[in-house]
């Protein structure tokens, strides 16, 4: 799990340009296959599905020429208001720029639209959310998979709001949705608890290395 890449990292969540070619070429020198979520059922000995979060633009500025030379794929989450609206102070994305982003190395999936903690969130409000959230791509003719990844890694817990939760996502037709979880992650698994590893902006390559096997490093 990704979000910000530039030049010189600046906090945990960019990495340096210089340590994601390290890590990018550190797969491509192991043999590490990347995935699209709908390539997921595809067998391969060394899977692995490289994710961004939130539609920076310095993932369109950086990430499409690394990708190509490494022959990686990533998944971008798109949280449409970030895009509408923008972030912060952060330069997202235009949808222009999204639809622009070559299929062969790219794929486009849900972040929600307003990005906020879905755990504080009813049923009702969230399946209003993610259909913005699809209707907004939808309307600007963006080829995307119905996968989300969950704002800030939270979702229901209690036994019956994450049933219901469930429920939402299904009806929608999600396929898979994703967590934090900071572990190695097999699947087949649970398809809507499906676990990434963070990757910090400060990670040196050895640190990628033990969280490709490890994903936490709190024993180390």
């Amino acid at each position: 799990m990704y979000h910000q890449v530039e030049e010189k990292s600046t906090d945990s969540l960019t990495v340096s340009l210089e340590n994601l070619e390290q890590q990018f070429k550190y797969l491509k020198e192991k043999n590490y296959s990347s995935k699209f979520f709908s390539e997921i059922d595809q067998p391969a000995k060394k899977s692995i599905i490289l994710t961004f979060d939130d539609g920076y633009k310095n993932n369109f500025d950086y990430l499409p020429a690394l990708l190509e030379k490494y022959n990686l794929k990533a998944v971008i989450f798109i949280p449409t208001k970030f895009i509408q609206e923008g972030y912060n102070d952060h330069q997202m994305m235009t949808f222009e720029d999204i639809k622009g982003l070559d299929s062969r190395f790219f794929e486009i999936a849900l972040h929600t639209h307003v990005h906020e903690n879905l755990r504080n969130l009813s049923p009702e409000v969230i399946e209003k959310d993610l259909e913005t959230n699809m209707q907004i791509l939808n309307q600007h003719h963006i080829n995307y998979k119905k996968v989300l990844a969950y704002p800030y890694g939270k979702y229901p817990k209690s036994k019956e709001d994450k049933k219901i939760f469930f429920m939402v996502l299904e009806k929608l037709g999600i396929d898979f949705a994703v967590r934090i979880g900071n572990r190695a992650n097999y699947y087949p698994s649970k398809k809507y608890e499906l676990c990434r590893i963070d990757i910090k902006g400060d990670d040196s390559l050895e640190n990628f290395k033990l969280k490709l096997i490890f994903g936490k490093l709190k024993l180390f």
